[in-house]
Parts: C-alpha cells; sequence; structure tokens
C-alpha cells in the first residue's frame, strides 16, 4: 500500500497521475483526509493504513508569506507535520520520501555545486523549516529518501512558468532577476525519480534531482516567452527586493542521482515538453 500525503498538489497531483499510468494503487490525502499538524490523528491514521511507502508531498511552500504572516503555519506544517509523518512511519514499518529543497543552503558556495553532504545554512524560513524536517526524518528514520529539489514547475499548479505567461497577456515588457542560478525542475522528472528510487530500492539518504543544466531566472524566463513578442530585461535581486532572501548560487550536484542510472532531461527538453501538453490541457 502507498500513501501520498498532500495529493492535491503540484507534484502529489503530477505523482498520482504517474501512478496511475504505472497501475499502482495508492491512497492520496490532503489536509482534509490527514491533518499532519494533529499529531494524534496523523499516528493512528498511519499505524492503522500500515503503508509500506509514504510519498510525504505535503509541505508549505510560499516562500515569502513564510517569512512573516504565515511563519507560525510553515513552523506547523514543514517541521512538526512531518516530523508526525516520520514518528507514525517508523511505528508502522513505512518507507519515507520526503521532498526537500535547495533552500537549505545559502547560495554562497565558492566553486562548483553543492553536494549532498555539503553544510547547510539556510538563508530564509521556509528553508529552515525544511531543513528542520529533513533532520526530523534523520534523526527519527532509517529507511528513508530526502530528496531536495529547485524552481519546481508542473501543469498542476502555480508555478513560475504560469506566471511569466499570465504577465505576458497584458505587458509588453518584463523585467527578471538575472542574478541568482540554479536548475529549473518539472514535476514530472521529480515524481518519476521517486518511484525509481523505491522501485530500484536505492540506498537509503539524501539525494538531489532536478532537471539538468542551470540558469538564471531571467535565462528560464527568456526561454518561456521565446515564441512572444514580450521583451524581457534583466535586473539585479536588488531592484526586485522581496520578503524572503533567495541563495544567489544553489545549483545542486545531481551525479549521485545519476550514478542509479536515472537518466535526466535538461530543463530546456522538460520545459518544452511542459509547454506541450500544457496547452493541450
Amino acid at each position: 500500500m502507498i500513501l501520498i500525503t498532500g495529493g492535491q498538489g503540484q507534484l502529489g497531483t503530477e505523482l498520482r497521475h504517474l501512478l496511475d499510468e504505472k497501475k499502482i494503487e495508492y491512497v492520496s490525502t490532503d489536509a482534509d483526509q490527514l491533518d499532519i499538524t494533529d499529531k494524534e490523528g496523523t499516528y493512528k491514521f498511519i499505524t492503522e493504513m500500515k503503508p509500506e511507502i509514504i510519498y510525504h508531498c505535503a509541505a508549505y511552500t510560499a516562500v515569502d508569506k513564510a517569512e512573516d504572516e504565515a511563519k507560525e503555519l510553515d513552523e506547523k506544517i514543514n517541521v512538526d507535520g512531518t516530523r508526525n509523518v516520520a514518528e507514525a512511519a517508523k511505528a508502522a514499518g513505512s518507507t519515507l520520501v520526503y521532498i526537500s529543497t535547495d533552500y537549505v543552503f545559502d547560495g554562497k558556495k565558492k566553486e562548483g555545486m553543492y553536494q549532498v553532504d555539503d553544510a547547510t545554512n539556510p538563508l530564509n524560513e521556509y528553508g529552515r523549516t525544511k531543513l528542520l524536517g529533513e533532520e526530523a526524518v534523520q534523526e527519527i528514520m532509517e529507511d528513508y529518501y530526502i530528496i531536495r529539489t529547485s524552481w519546481v514547475f508542473g501543469i498542476y499548479g502555480h508555478n513560475f512558468i504560469y506566471t511569466m505567461q499570465k504577465l505576458a497577456e497584458t505587458h509588453d515588457r518584463l523585467t527578471v532577476v538575472n542574478d541568482q542560478f540554479g536548475r529549473p525542475t518539472w514535476t514530472r522528472t521529480l515524481a518519476e525519480f521517486m518511484t525509481f528510487v523505491i522501485e530500484k530500492k536505492a540506498p537509503f539518504g539524501v539525494y538531489h534531482l532536478s532537471n539538468e543544466n542551470s540558469c538564471s531566472w531571467y535565462e528560464f524566463a527568456k526561454e518561456i516567452l521565446k515564441d512572444t513578442q514580450v521583451d524581457v530585461a534583466p535586473v539585479t535581486s536588488a531592484e526586485y527586493p522581496q520578503k524572503a532572501t533567495r541563495p544567489q548560487y544553489a545549483i545542486m550536484d545531481l551525479s549521485k542521482t545519476t550514478a542509479l542510472g536515472f537518466e535526466i532531461p535538461t530543463w530546456q527538453e522538460a520545459l518544452a515538453k511542459f509547454l506541450e501538453l500544457a496547452a493541450k490541457q
């Protein structure tokens, strides 16, 4: 039996569609069916169900709101909720797949990409709570996969691509930051890797997964809007202030993932496929 938390979210929905294609049965929950911040309720639900695998997709992801108005909620879901799921998973004998973020890093590494065992130092509340979630999983469990990802986009939710496309409908010119670098990640690629580690019985531990190649947000936006008449102009982070500080260079090394034999499309390939599928929706 498989349990998905956050099954109505951008990643959870993608994962459900993938499991449907594979004809794999699962139970999908959202906050209405399973409130992970309710410790006793979560323990009861999971220990009675006894899932072999839990894909823990439920998370608070509004990065800027997490800095102030939703700081408490961010902590409650990403830290307490993850701890509750991990404790119940251990009691039920489940394998846990926890999704984390490149925001656990500060983006100040001088050379090369971030390795899975590099020192963490989150710059914002969201990164801090996701890191505490990682630590809870590692402290409580032995049978776990922590998958850090970045710049996530998918058909089934709000994301940077849809924001750019929406703005392009009403603007001739857009400005996008050109001094923050990372790796875009298609939810399809991420969902495929989540199922891959289970199917291949990969060694437990921490992995990095995003699409291959890296870019700035400006370069990403240029590619998204290349077939439109909109002018995309680069600006600095200082010219586009946000509540939450983002790491400037959070490019994660993917070699541990590719060493398993998992083939990762480039972000350009993933984006092209995403745009093709999104146009049919």
